[in-house]
């Protein structure tokens, strides 16, 4: 390091740890990046600056890095362990502007790797960001300045306290000699990659230019779909062409977003604020995928599960955090109120109606809003359900934002879209009491200011909050699979609908419901709820409840759902203490010690934490639920009845576990409950522990209120088999609601006339129910004989005596 370089940094030093209060993204490079920190590091940054290489210097050393300003030493040789990409303002240009001492130490590097075949040297590409302001459309600016001089002073000062440090993935510069050689010219070859890099990453941080909206809305007013929409308003309704413009124009305004990325800064100030005041904690995960897709140019649609209004707060908030543009998000016309109504149209909220049947012009105009967004490059968020859910459960996908989007695809996208499923969980929602007043029939509050205001002054402490990234699903590779031949229905005028549409979006709906249940949370609300409610007097004595718990996360941890779901690193008691201190529980003592319990009212809350994860544990419990029952069963058999019921608790509950793997999973499931000490598996026959029935009782009545359903609605198909498929519904929930009464079950969702109905469609599906609706009366008794084994005796008599009376 030259003595000018060193003065000038030394001067720098000083105002920078004044002025710069940097992030890293991502916060924990090492882990994140799978960066090995004993091997060799050099950084790459995107042009020559002091300013960015001290802001680097800080943040690296901050996430146990090795410092940048510190001497690169390799078989004798001592080189920068910095290289900067270029030295001219903008990264877009030719070869000859790459620093030429950069390309010395890229050489250099390169023969060290050709005469020491073990050393494999990590480039960290890293690039500060100040500030993330989206340009305007019509303004020319290169994606990274360099900002030198008076420019990055003024950087400095406007936005030190909006500075993000991008990590990206490592370069092995290993393998970049094994496959590409070590000559010169890969050097070269290594700077032209970097440029592209930068600049795709100054894209996912700050997104696409933002276009003046009344501009937008002349180019959408423009295009031919809309234009032919407007004539066809203005004769349907024998109206003037101009009256119909102004109709289409006035539902433009109602649609469009006006995003402001001051409002976004502001807002995450409060956001931060926010959190902090009624979350303990936020818990991310899979993160670092979304980037990737980003970074790579994919045009990403967010399709989170819905449990409250916080959802879309939040998914923004993270997103921000995580180095990415906050999308644009379909949000229902109903919370177009004042004030909030233009705050979220500022945050990048469109708003969309609750139908769109019959109403051409504006169908055409929101498909056209929508495509416009995908094709400018900027990223999308709909909740597929509609709606929050009221039970805790994820709710059946509605298809037409998932149509649209894929009729956006045939206008001809030249980029890839990906869909990423997003689980969002919380220890406390706070709408929890009012679902549970609408599905006891309250009428729904409409959204207004004064509910807000009412909704705030309620907060307080709720726990932990968490956001965990699904497994993304690319939709042009998943229509390779489904229509190999898609591409040949591509219309640039978006006006087609080709007749495979309706089966594959249908397939992708539950597809995606299915990847959003995969990254489910587990947490300590969830297990203590699921542990209390399958208690029958919805109480357990504390150590019983620790024990009940350890079940589940030791079944959860040594038998993973999946790939993507999370579970807690704390231990069973420090989840139970964390519970209570939410006060959600009553909590009483005698002699013999602590009793954890709900009230009635809580216990219908706890239904839904307990939904939340219900799926996760929908397997073992049936396992359980079997053995309780029967106290003992040939594996063969427990298998056998699994793959009978297994469909319907995979339509019901977006189960992802394959058929074709059920024998091995609960193979898996068997070995995990007798490595408890739950039972014990000889000679092909599995036999319960007398000595630790409670654990096994427990985690099989998780299940037991979905299979006493399957049992009411099976038993009237056999009862009564000329019954209409309405009338069986409408039956079905009248037995539900009794036996509910009868038996204590305060879960809403165990009389909801949509479980029966999506029930008797997966009769349908499995060949019980034909086309025509006639019954195959042989395999419903069979399954219905097999469910009733599954039930306590005083359950299966109501459900008989009811059906009687209901005949």
């Amino acid at each position: 390091m030259s003595s000018g370089h060193s003065l000038s940094r030394s001067l720098l030093k000083l105002p920078l740890s004044m002025l710069v209060k940097g992030t890293a993204i991502p916060s924990n490079p090492i882990e994140d990046l799978d960066i090995d920190i004993n091997k060799p590091i050099v950084y790459a940054l995107p042009f020559r600056s002091n300013v960015d290489l001290l802001t680097l210097q800080t943040l690296a050393l901050k996430a146990g890095l090795p410092d940048p300003l510190q001497p690169l030493e390799i078989n004798g040789q001592t080189l920068n362990r910095y290289v900067f990409i270029s030295s001219r303002p903008a990264l877009l240009q030719d070869d000859n502007h790459v620093p030429s001492d950069s390309i010395d130490t890229f050489s250099e590097l390169l023969k060290l790797h050709h005469s020491d075949q073990q050393l494999d040297v990590q480039v960290i590409p890293a690039s500060v960001l100040w500030g993330r302001k989206p340009g305007q459309e019509g303004r020319e600016r290169p994606y990274l300045l360099a900002l030198n001089g008076a420019q990055k002073a003024k950087a400095v000062l406007s936005s030190g306290r909006d500075c993000l440090l991008r990590f990206s993935p490592v370069v092995s510069l290993r393998y970049m000699a094994d496959e590409h050689g070590t000559d010169a010219s890969i050097a070269h070859k290594l700077a032209r990659v970097a440029r592209i890099h930068f600049s795709r990453q100054k894209l996912a941080a700050s997104g696409p230019n933002l276009p003046q909206r009344q501009r937008l809305f002349e180019r959408l007013m423009d295009s031919p779909a809309i234009e032919k929409a407007i004539h066809d308003e203005a004769a349907a309704k024998n109206i003037s062409l101009e009256k119909a413009r102004k109709e289409a124009h006035a539902i433009l305004d109602e649609i469009a977003a006006d995003f402001s990325y001051s409002l976004v800064k502001k807002g995450d100030r409060l956001l931060g604020w926010l959190w902090n005041r009624i979350y303990q904690g936020l818990n991310i995960n899979n993160a670092a995928t979304v980037r990737r897709l980003a970074q790579d140019g994919h045009e990403i649609v967010y399709v989170p599960c819905h449990r409250s209004h916080m959802d879309y707060l939040l998914l923004s908030y993270v997103l921000y955090h995580e180095g990415l543009v906050p999308p644009h998000i379909a949000a229902g016309i109903n919370l177009n109120f004042f004030p909030a109504g233009p705050i979220f149209r500022r945050g990048g909220a469109f708003f969309i109606r609750r139908s769109f049947k019959g109403n051409k012009l504006y169908s055409t105009i929101f498909r056209e809003y929508l495509a416009e967004l995908f094709s400018k490059g900027y990223s999308v968020e709909y909740f597929s359900e509609g709606g929050r859910s009221r039970t805790g459960r994820l709710l059946q996908a509605k298809t037409g934002m998932l149509a649209m989007t894929i009729q956006a695809m045939l206008r001809g996208l030249n980029r890839p879209v990906t869909l990423v499923p997003v689980y969002i969980g919380y220890e406390h929602v706070m709408e929890v009491g009012t679902y549970a007043k609408e599905l006891r029939g309250k009428r729904k509050e409409k959204e207004n200011a004064s509910l807000v205001l009412r909704t705030i002054r309620k907060l307080r402490n709720f726990g932990q909050g968490y956001v965990n990234f699904g497994e993304p699903i690319p939709l042009n590779a998943f229509l390779n699979e489904q229509v190999p031949q898609w591409t040949q229905d591509i219309d640039p005028m978006g006006s087609s609908k080709p007749q495979w549409m309706n089966p594959v979006v249908n397939t992708l709906a539950t597809k995606m419901m299915t990847h959003i249940n995969d990254a489910a949370a587990a947490n300590a609300m969830t297990l203590c709820a699921t542990a209390l409610l399958a208690s029958r007097q919805r109480a357990l004595a504390r150590d019983k409840l620790i024990k009940q718990i350890d079940c589940y996360l030791s079944l959860l941890r040594n038998v993973p759902y999946s790939a993507t779901f999370t579970i807690p690193d704390e231990s069973a008691q420090s989840l139970v203490e964390h519970a209570e201190s939410l006060d959600k529980f009553v909590v009483e003592s005698d002699t013999m010690g602590d009793i954890v319990s709900l009230d009635r009212n809580q216990s219908i809350l706890m239904t839904y934490y307990r939904n939340n994860i219900i799926h996760l544990l929908a397997l073992p419990s049936l396992i359980a639920q079997m053995l309780i029952r029967q106290q003992q069963m040939p594996v063969s058999q427990i298998k056998t009845c699994v793959a009978k019921v297994y469909p319907f608790l995979q339509q019901e509950l977006f189960l992802s576990i394959a058929a074709d793997q059920l024998d091995e999973r609960v193979d898996q499931y068997l070995a995990e409950l007798e490595s408890q000490q739950l039972l014990t598996v000889e000679d092909g026959v599995a036999t319960i522990n007398q000595a630790n029935t409670q654990v096994l009782m427990l985690l099989g009545r998780t299940i037991s209120e979905t299979l006493q359903r399957y049992a009411i609605a099976l038993n009237l198909l056999v009862a009564c088999p000329h019954l209409a498929k309405a009338d069986l519904e409408a039956k079905s929930q009248e037995i539900a609601q009794r036996l509910g009464r009868l038996h204590g079950i305060n879960a809403p969702e165990f009389f909801d006339k949509g479980v029966f109905a999506a029930l008797f469609v997966t009769l349908k599906q499995q060949g019980y129910v034909d086309a025509e609706g006639n019954n195959n009366q042989e395999q419903i008794r069979h399954l219905s004989r097999m469910v009733n084994a599954m039930l306590h005796s005083e359950v299966r008599l109501t459900i008989s005596e009811s059906i009687c009376q209901a005949e």
